[in-house]
C-alpha cells in the first residue's frame, strides 16, 4: 500500500482504539480488489458503541484531510460502512461480523494491523 493509504488506515485504527473497538484488522487488498486497497474491520458491542466508532473515524479522518465518499448502515448500526475510496472501514456488531466473515472472504489479504504493534 502507498503511504497515504497506510496513514489513513492507521488514523482509522487509532480512532477505533479510542472507542474501545474490538478485534481491529487492517487488510491490505492492493492488487486483489478493484473496490479498495485497504479494509479496516472492527467490532462493537452495541449500536451506540458502533455509531460512536463511526463518528470517531469520520471526525479523525476529516481532520486529517480524507474525504468520506459514501456511508451506509448508520441508522441500523449493525454494519456501518465508511467509504474513503482506497480505504473502506467496516464496523460490525459481533453477530454480523461472524456471519459476513470478511476476513475469510479476503483470507489472502495480509493483516497489516499487527505489523505496527510488532515493531
Amino acid at each position: 500500500m502507498n503511504e497515504e493509504i497506510t496513514k489513513g488506515a492507521e488514523i482509522a485504527k487509532e480512532a477505533l482504539e479510542d472507542k474501545k473497538a474490538e478485534d481491529i484488522k487492517v487488510l491490505d487488498l492492493k492488487g486483489m480488489s478493484n473496490i479498495a486497497d485497504c479494509f479496516v474491520i472492527a467490532s462493537g458491542n452495541n449500536i451506540n458503541q458502533i455509531r460512536a466508532m463511526a463518528d470517531e473515524v469520520e471526525e479523525k479522518m476529516f481532520k486529517a484531510g480524507y474525504t468520506l465518499h459514501h456511508s451506509e448502515g448508520y441508522q441500523a448500526g449493525v454494519w456501518i460502512l465508511l467509504d474513503y475510496g482506497d480505504i473502506i472501514v467496516h464496523l460490525f456488531n459481533k453477530e454480523n461480523r461472524k456471519f459476513y466473515n470478511l476476513e475469510k472472504v479476503w483470507s489472502d489479504a495480509e493483516d497489516i494491523s499487527k505489523q505496527k504493534n510488532e515493531n
